[in-house]
């Protein structure tokens, strides 16, 4: 449902696709709520669902989650995504889904992972295989939670 709001409220307020995307918004809302959703269980952290918040908060806790529908697909760090914050991989549709690592921005902008693909503005394209493993973020979310 959350995804499916996304696009209505991007449709309602006539918020132009980004980053030259020419796909289906439904998919791509829905699909990435989900995402957002596995790495919430996978965390053990709150979702909470949000819409309309851009680039505030974060997608699950703070963190960034981009999901990706096959799963030799890299992870995605946009130019104006804030270097600091956490970018999680998740590769899968709807109903399966695979947390597969995480990066941080500045480690993920690195010159050899920029790339442009089907005529879109450059990003970088972290490999799999340049990613933290999960478990890592996972034992660390943990830590935080009893520490508190």
């Amino acid at each position: 449902m959350i995804g499916a709001k996304r696009n209505i409220e991007a449709k309602v307020r006539r918020l132009p696709d980004r980053h030259g995307f020419t796909g289906s918004g439904w998919d791509a809302h829905i699909e990435g709520a989900c995402g957002e959703i596995a790495v919430a269980k996978f965390l053990g952290l709150y979702w909470g669902g949000s819409v309309n918040t851009f680039k505030t908060g974060g997608d699950v806790s703070g963190l960034e989650v981009r999901t990706r529908s096959e799963s030799h697909y890299d992870l995605i760090i946009r130019d104006n995504d804030p270097p600091d914050s956490i970018y999680i991989l998740v590769i899968g549709q709807c109903p399966t889904y695979q947390v597969v690592g995480w990066v941080r921005g500045r480690e993920g902008k690195r010159a050899e992972y920029r790339k442009t693909h089907g005529g879109r503005p450059g990003a970088y394209f972290v490999p799999q295989s340049a990613l933290r493993p999960i478990e890592e973020l996972r034992e660390e979310t943990r830590q935080a939670a009893l520490a508190a």
